[in-house]
């Protein structure tokens, strides 16, 4: 991670690497911009399992941000038109274009301890990182199953996408553990502040007088139980 950052502020749970990425804008989670240089470009690209932990990115540069908030804000466009039974085509073509170009070559090498694991076969490119997360809406969008599970978070506050895979797709909330607890907080405090209204409004009626065709009769006679009519049936 970055200095200075903490690990929350890179959330994975919205269930695919384009969704993740939609995750880190302005807007999403009430949270400030998260790709806000280089080096937080690079933390992510890593962090989003988009290339292996060592990688070098040396050449990851301002330029390399532009493109994927770029990239960021067409993603988002598109999936917010196909959530509302819209078309955003300039987003589709461009998503589209992007996904054409070859993602980064991959080779498996012996690590320290002699076993296989994953590199790049070269020094990634930014075009070559752009196509990975492009494929990945490609995927999403033409794969009914996955795309019948593209959710909005419910939260206040809080527009992230997500996938939702849970036992019959009732997830309301991108993080249950996040919004989903914020949200359950809330309710607790709404239902104990509308609790203290009505208690108010009860003890206020305590000091209240008696009606005026029993207050005579206040603390020395009890009132008698209704009797049925004779004719009432038993």
């Amino acid at each position: 991670m970055a200095a200075g950052k903490s690990s929350y502020d890179w959330r994975f749970d919205s269930g695919r690497p384009c969704l993740d990425l939609v995750a880190t804008g302005i807007g999403t989670s009430g949270a400030c911009e998260l790709l806000d240089g280089a080096e937080r470009l690079a933390d992510w690209l890593v962090a989003a399992g988009l290339v292996p932990s060592g990688t070098h990115l040396g050449a990851v540069d301002d330029t390399w941000v532009v493109r994927f908030r770029q990239l960021r804000a067409g993603v988002e466009r598109l999936l917010t038109a196909e959530l509302g039974g819209h078309r955003a085509e300039s987003a589709l073509e461009r998503v589209n274009a992007l996904a054409a170009a070859a993602p980064p070559g991959l080779r498996a090498v012996r690590g320290g301890s002699g076993t296989l694991v994953r590199t790049l076969s070269a020094d990634p490119e930014c075009g070559a990182l752009l196509a990975v997360v492009a494929r990945d809406v490609v995927e999403l969008l033409t794969d009914p199953v996955a795309r019948a599970g593209l959710r909005r978070c419910e939260a206040d506050n809080c527009r992230r996408l997500y996938l939702d895979t849970s036992r019959g797709r009732r997830r309301r909330w991108c993080s249950s553990e996040v919004c989903g607890n914020r949200e359950r907080v809330a309710r607790h405090r709404r239902r104990a502040a509308a609790g203290a209204l009505t208690d108010a409004g009860t003890s206020g009626d305590a000091g209240r007088p008696a009606d005026a065709g029993t207050s005579g009769r206040a603390g020395t006679e009890a009132v008698a139980p209704a009797v049925p009519d004779a004719g009432a049936d038993a």
